[in-house]
């Protein structure tokens, strides 16, 4: 996963947060297109009657139910495969964290798909964080989480979804944040 980054400067902080171009995204859309591609043109063949995958024989292949299911297959992993393109090519999910002394807010950003809510913007006052609560859970589904705490409303999440930061990270950003507002961290 990557580390978001750090900026900072005497009346700014902000923290970048990596949307859905990971490597483990850009790996599922490639394995999905060329698996979607093979089972696509396996089930092709026998209906054109041309073998259209080199080193294999699918003539040899049913046309029903065997051809038509690979198929079948082939049209729905491109499918899946298309979807997972489009939110590369969008980057879903990235955005920053900004603490701003000059302007004395919070602004917690982040993209989404087209449409009129393409992005989030969370906007409070400095004013109104009360403090930073860490969440930490190892096991088999481990979390690892900062949030903000607000006077008047839920606690905001500031870290990205997806794979948990490492401890590192997140006690990093936590100091970072705490050290730049003056505030205090609960749950470490």
């Amino acid at each position: 996963m990557a580390v978001p980054a750090i900026r900072e400067t005497e009346k700014k902080l902000r923290f970048e947060i990596p949307g859905s171009r990971r490597p483990s995204t850009y790996l599922t859309a490639i394995v999905l297109t060329l698996g979607g591609l093979g089972f696509l043109l396996a089930g092709l063949g026998p209906f054109l009657g041309i073998n259209l995958l080199p080193f294999t024989n699918t003539l040899g292949l049913e046309r029903w139910p065997q051809a038509a299911t690979m198929l079948f297959y082939g049209v729905l992993a491109l499918l899946f495969s298309a979807y997972y393109w489009m939110v590369i090519v969008l980057d879903v999910g990235s955005g920053y964290n900004e603490f701003d002394k000059e302007q004395r807010r919070v602004v917690i950003f982040r993209r989404g798909f087209p449409g009129k809510n393409r992005t989030i913007e969370i906007v409070h006052p400095l004013d109104a964080v009360l403090g930073l609560r860490v969440e930490l859970k190892d096991g088999l589904n481990p979390r690892r989480h900062l949030f903000l705490k607000l006077k008047g409303a839920r606690d905001l999440r500031l870290s990205p979804i997806g794979q948990p930061p490492t401890l590192a990270v997140v006690e990093d950003q936590a100091s970072a944040i705490a050290r730049f507002l003056n505030i205090g961290v609960e749950g470490i």
